[in-house]
């Protein structure tokens, strides 16, 4: 019974445990409900309140979209006419004491190592500033001002090179004679490195259109002479892309991958551009050799290459050393010399000295400026670009401080156009990159012709100063790396640029 009543006991007990637990959920589950209730309220007056806003502020209005700012109507059209206007011919006139002063603190900079140069005031021809001006400097790729002026002194503007496929001494023989053209292109589009360039497809619609049955392609290099690199040429510089052996046909410049500036270069240019016509025409490349066309050969193609005028501006935009080389021969051959690296000099060399200018110390390999031999003074190279931009066309080197005197305007008016062909400063060729972080305030004003090897800089060029007035300058530096010398000669043509030295 005990017993029995303990279990009755621990029933009860269990009983009512259980029913106070059931109490306790039930007021659980009432506050719940009630917390719920509270909260949908909140909840439903919260979203009304939301939902009037949003209605209020109306989202399908530019106002809503536009944090509540209006748009206004967009301004009329302008059309642009960019042009380039002459420099005021009531400009201040700079004076040497003047530039001196403000040149004083950037030519003394050690990064220039071996420095020369000169500053001329276009308009008068006087030269404003020059430090060992006369002593001869390696001019990199500034001694292509020296190709160009020789080109527009001997050649007309409209001057065109032909490449010329003729028949050969076996029946079904062909023979690719090269003019001297190096921007002959085999692009399926035609579009090649050099802009309106001759097009490979053509010679081969050509010879089509004629014919004549062919199996075998020989490549003419004859029109050139002497060795294919120059005196004072790294061999490296194939591969690294500066420069291809000089033949009188090639394939974008000899370029192994055609569109790329420095694009390793192929060793065998004239016959790579023979394997890639025999290719295009369907013939064996293995049937492609070095040869010569024989006498009074009947021409079945031709092509033609853009006007010089084209040409020397790429050669100067982009430093072009294969194009500057083969408008060197293209001088010599129109004047009647040789077709090589010796004559290609000679006949620049012939073309300035006719025109007056003083080429002491001038000692040259090649028409590029790639020969580490190379020797110009500084005031060679300023006096061409100064009567580029002399009215007057004045051509004698004057002392510092004097006038010259107007001689043939001619003179300036044959090499004007070299100015346009100069890079722009933090724009164009090969001063994209410069004067971007460092020296901006020269950015859009200077153009010049840049020069660099591992051992020389140069920047040789003209600015328009501070009271409007046209300063060339040429400044040469030897005997410290590019990445040193050159931001030290961005800062003197920057100098320049701010200088009211009246």
């Amino acid at each position: 019974m005990g017993a029995a009543g303990g279990c009755r006991g621990n029933q009860e007990s269990n009983v009512d445990v259980s029913g106070r637990n059931k109490n306790i959920g039930g007021l659980a589950a009432r506050r719940r409900r009630k917390t719920w209730i509270a909260g949908a309220t909140v909840l439903a007056v919260v979203l009304g309140g939301g939902i009037g806003a949003l209605l209020a502020l109306r989202p399908w209005t530019d106002e809503f979209r536009h944090g509540g700012l209006t748009i206004s109507a967009p301004p009329a059209a302008v059309e642009s006419s960019p042009q380039v206007g002459p420099a005021r011919s009531n400009a201040p006139a700079p004076s040497p004491a003047g530039v001196a002063a403000a040149l004083a603190l950037v030519v003394g900079n050690p990064d220039l190592g071996a420095f020369a140069g000169q500053v001329t005031d276009a308009a008068s021809a006087t030269v404003l500033w020059s430090g060992d001006a006369n002593t001869p400097m390696i001019p990199s790729s500034t001694a292509k001002i020296l190709t160009t002026a020789a080109a527009l002194l001997a050649l007309p503007a409209d001057h065109r090179v032909t490449t010329a496929v003729v028949t050969g001494s076996a029946p079904n023989e062909l023979v690719l004679v090269g003019g001297g053209d190096p921007t002959l292109t085999a692009q399926p589009d035609g579009k090649g490195y050099y802009p309106n360039g001759p097009r490979l497809s053509d010679l081969v619609a050509q010879i089509r259109s004629a014919g004549r049955p062919v199996d075998t392609i020989v490549v003419d290099t004859s029109a050139y002479e002497g060795p294919t690199m120059a005196q004072g040429w790294d061999p490296v510089d194939i591969g690294e892309g500066s420069i291809a052996p000089m033949e009188s046909v090639m394939i974008d410049g000899g370029r192994l991958q055609p569109l790329v500036e420095y694009s390793p270069r192929t060793g065998t240019p004239a016959l790579d551009a023979g394997r890639r016509l025999a290719g295009d025409l369907g013939i064996d490349p293995a049937r492609v050799r070095v040869g010569t066309a024989p006498p009074g050969a009947a021409e079945v193609a031709s092509v033609r290459s853009a006007p010089l005028r084209d040409r020397l501006r790429d050669t100067m935009v982009h430093s072009d050393n294969v194009l500057a080389e083969a408008i060197g021969r293209e001088i010599a051959l129109a004047t009647g010399g040789e077709a090589s690296f010796s004559g290609a000099v000679d006949a620049t060399s012939a073309a300035l000295n006719k025109a007056g200018f003083d080429l002491t110390g001038l000692v040259m390999h090649d028409s590029s400026g790639l020969s580490v031999d190379d020797r110009t003074p500084a005031r060679l190279l300023d006096r061409i670009i100064a009567t580029a931009a002399e009215p007057n066309g004045a051509t004698a080197v004057q002392p510092v401080g004097t006038k010259a005197k107007p001689q043939r305007d001619h003179l300036a008016t044959t090499l004007a156009p070299m100015l346009d062909y100069l890079p722009v400063a933090g724009g164009t060729g090969s001063l994209t990159s410069r004067y971007v972080t460092q020296n901006r305030n020269g950015a859009g004003w200077v153009r010049a012709k840049t020069g660099t090897l591992s051992v020389s800089s140069a920047l040789v060029g003209y600015v328009l100063d501070a009271d409007g007035r046209v300063l060339t300058f040429a400044l040469m530096s030897n005997d410290r790396p590019p990445e040193a010398s050159r931001p030290a000669l961005d800062a003197i043509a920057g100098t320049l640029r701010n200088c009211g030295c009246s």
